[in-house]
């Protein structure tokens, strides 16, 4: 399969679809979610490069699909496999992170029939970039000691807001996939009721004829008339 480039929801965050089949990379960013669907039979896996020191957290939900379960496992770099769920609608794992590639795969082969659609979220943590930029901060705060503020202050409340943004943003992303969830769930059991109740109506008109012809043949007068 040749490589392709998906875009994903997250801000500037990229997977990478390329050889092996099945593998994807997401480029490094604080956090990015995705949604996509995995066929029935099948198994999607992704990997994640982190450094030494940094935190990944996954959470995951499977949206549609019979059963609303997939089973999941995530490796470390040396091939060693961190978590397995087995069957799962859902879960949220957050490990401390070594450098090399993680990955971690939807495994869907139980499924014969049903393709499941499925979100998660990668959130990382202390990756270095910001401590970076705190650092290029640094270099302008040289004679700033008889402000009111100093530029150190000014970047603590930057970052606590941008820290409490970022967050707004991830809840309210895992909201949207409860909501989409829950309304796959409810739409499919509209078209159960609907289903049944058309059965219902069937067996009521079938049973009401049933009454009707034999109520009839009651009353009819079955003695033949001599001539």
């Amino acid at each position: 399969m040749g490589a392709r480039i998906l875009r994903l929801v997250g801000p500037a965050l990229l997977l990478l679809l390329r050889p092996p089949a099945g593998a994807a990379e997401f480029a490094q960013s604080l956090d990015g979610d995705f949604t996509f669907t995995l066929p029935a039979g099948r198994t999607e896996c992704f990997f994640q490069p982190m450094r030494a020191g940094a935190s990944l957290e996954i959470e995951y939900q499977v949206l549609d699909g019979a059963g609303l379960d997939v089973d999941f496992h995530l490796q470390s770099p040396k091939g060693v496999t961190l978590i397995f769920d087995r069957r799962k609608s859902d879960g949220v794992h957050t490990i401390e992170a070594e450098d090399g590639d993680y990955t971690f795969c939807f495994d869907n082969t139980f499924s014969t029939i049903s393709e499941k659609v499925i979100f998660f979220e990668l959130i990382l943590d202390n990756v270095g970039e910001e401590g970076q930029d705190q650092e290029d901060w640094k270099k302008y705060i040289t004679g700033t000691d008889l402000l009111d503020m100093k530029l150190e202050d000014i970047l603590e409340s930057i970052n606590s807001v941008k820290a409490r943004l970022s967050r707004s943003v991830q809840i309210q992303n895992l909201l949207k996939a409860f909501e989409a969830r829950d309304r796959n769930i409810q739409e499919s059991n509209f078209d159960r009721v609907n289903f049944w109740s058309m059965v219902n109506l069937g067996v009521m008109v079938v049973v009401s004829a049933v009454q009707v012809y034999m109520l009839k043949s009651l009353f009819e007068d079955k003695r033949k008339s001599r001539t």
